[in-house]
């Protein structure tokens, strides 16, 4: 899905929402969408998340603190139409990642993002920080794992799989 936002991109198809950084995919970030509504995707990503054994921590609402804060900072743009993040770890994936690097505490919690944009509000964008792999074979390897698992996740709530 994240090729044809670059496709469409790339052709001037989609407008406003995205930045042209956003034209191909970044290292740091991978972006699926959907048109199946916001609190369905959300319902079935909270699913997928204990499908997996892992308990969701805490959910940000970050589009309702932006307009909150917003007027105090005499910010007008609207950002997001909704924006949450979803906050987990995994105990097992977790240690051995840290067990293979301390200095990988870093990628945990994991937190996968679910938001909109105003001028399409129909299409719900879905995402998760990439876990860039470095160090020794152990940490490279614990640390795809992690992002095989937030894949996992979302393309289980998306019906990827």
């Amino acid at each position: 899905m994240t090729r044809i936002i670059a496709l469409a991109l790339s052709f001037g198809l989609l407008s406003g929402g995205l930045s042209p950084a956003m034209a191909a995919e970044p290292d740091h970030l991978k972006l699926y969408t959907s048109k199946r509504g916001f609190d369905t995707v959300k319902e079935d990503l909270q699913i997928a998340i204990t499908n997996h054994g892992l308990v969701l921590d805490h959910t940000s609402h970050i589009s309702a603190m932006l307009d909150r804060t917003g007027k105090d900072l005499g910010a007008s743009k609207t950002i997001y139409g909704k924006a949450e993040s979803l906050q987990f770890c995994s105990a097992s994936v977790s240690r051995r990642n840290m067990e293979a690097d301390p200095s990988n505490i870093i990628f945990c919690p994991y937190i996968i993002v679910i938001y909109t944009l105003p001028q399409d509000p129909k299409m719900v964008y879905v995402g998760y920080r990439r876990p860039i792999p470095a160090g020794s074979e152990a940490s490279r390897a614990s640390t795809k794992a992690i992002e095989d698992l937030l894949d996992g996740i979302v393309k289980e709530a998306l019906n990827l799989k």
